[in-house]
């Protein structure tokens, strides 16, 4: 943890911004048409990036070789069709669980899966489906989206901008005008107690250490395993997006007697149905839990409230490329690795019994 936690916020901010996800990417046999067929095309994409969005690198590349038609671009990996309002890197995390580089993907321009993937017009649909986001983690952070909803033209588009083309300092200068805010930082807090523990007693550096509470828009990824496994490589491939649950909820940084909110207690707190038995109670007022591969839905699961038997086994926690410690503070995590439309982003395997998994 404290390799993590002693990284400070800006040296934090820049390596999220500036991570990527090799990508080998090749063209699908069916719009091949010449002969010999062109070799796949290596990409460096942005983590925080979305996959339409190498339209403009792409289309150049294998423009020659397509079939006569509309474009109408579209990614698979292994024959599971990608969500592409789902950042680049958060695919490669929930899908890779033995990481895959460069990550070998399947580009399509013809046949769009409209009855497995919402419709995208390219960069728009992109942007709409970010601008959204933003404003519903403004709601779930401040309890309204005024601020999203009244930027200038010109932020907008420069915020936009910024996102596509990673730029930190551009992102940053507009982005505080929403006035989402940060949260004090637990492990940075307790250093600054431990520091003068000789002038206080741990009452008092208890008191040092505590956070403001705040709502914390999460999406989480979840899916389970009911057969052990001790390394990635024999970890179960995800193969269908029905076993992964797309679960949104906002959590909330709690203190419970001087004891630091850590990532795995926010875990727990999210994910009630795994662990009833969790010391802090969520207690944000609006969730919802669905397939992923339920697009468009946004209506809570009426089984989401049932309680298995027992705990399950966090086996993964994976947030921009890390897995990071699971007493690491939720503060820092949150501090340093939300994605640009303010959405902390975790995707986690968790291990259950058999059944459990039949509920």
């Amino acid at each position: 943890m404290s390799g993590a936690a002693t990284v400070s916020s800006s040296e934090a901010h820049k390596l999220v911004w500036e991570g990527s996800v090799p990508l080998l990417i090749h063209l699908h046999d069916s719009e091949v048409t010449t002969l010999p067929p062109p070799p796949p095309a290596l990409v460096l994409a942005p983590r925080l990036g979305y996959l339409p969005l190498l339209i403009s690198q792409l289309k150049p590349y294998f423009s020659t070789t397509l079939p006569p038609g509309v474009d109408t671009l579209w990614f698979e990996y292994r024959g599971l069709p990608l969500k592409w309002y789902i950042p680049t890197g958060v695919l490669f995390d929930l899908l890779c669980v033995e990481p895959e580089r460069p990550w070998n993907l399947t580009v399509h321009f013809r046949g769009y899966p409209s009855n497995l993937l919402l419709p995208c017009e390219g960069e728009d649909s992109v942007k709409w489906s970010f601008i959204n986001s933003l404003k519903e983690a403004a709601y779930v952070t401040k309890g309204n989206c005024k601020n999203v909803m009244n930027m200038s033209q010109s932020d907008q588009v420069e915020l936009w901008r910024s996102v596509l083309n990673g730029n930190l300092e551009s992102y940053q200068r507009v982005s505080s005008k929403l006035k989402l805010g940060t949260f004090e930082d637990e492990y940075t807090e307790n250093i600054s107690a431990v520091s003068t523990a000789s002038q206080q007693n741990s009452g008092e550096a208890d008191a040092a250490a505590q956070v403001k509470s705040g709502r914390i828009p999460v999406r989480l990824y979840v899916w389970t395993v009911t057969e052990d496994f001790d390394d990635l490589e024999s970890a179960p491939q995800i193969d269908n997006w029905d076993k992964i649950s797309y679960i949104n909820r906002p959590v909330e940084i709690q203190k419970e007697d001087g004891k630091y909110f850590s990532l795995n207690d926010a875990i727990k707190s999210l994910l009630p149905e795994y662990f009833p038995g969790s010391s802090f109670d969520n207690l944000g007022d609006a969730s919802t839990k669905q397939s992923v591969g339920d697009e468009g839905e946004n209506t809570c699961d009426p089984d989401s409230s049932s309680l298995p038997l027992e705990n399950a086994e966090i086996k993964l926690v994976r947030i921009q490329g890390i897995e990071p410690c699971l007493e690491i503070p939720f503060s820092w995590v949150v501090n340093n690795l939300m994605n640009p439309e303010y959405f902390l982003h975790i995707c986690v395997c968790l291990k259950v019994s058999e059944a459990n998994a039949l509920q």
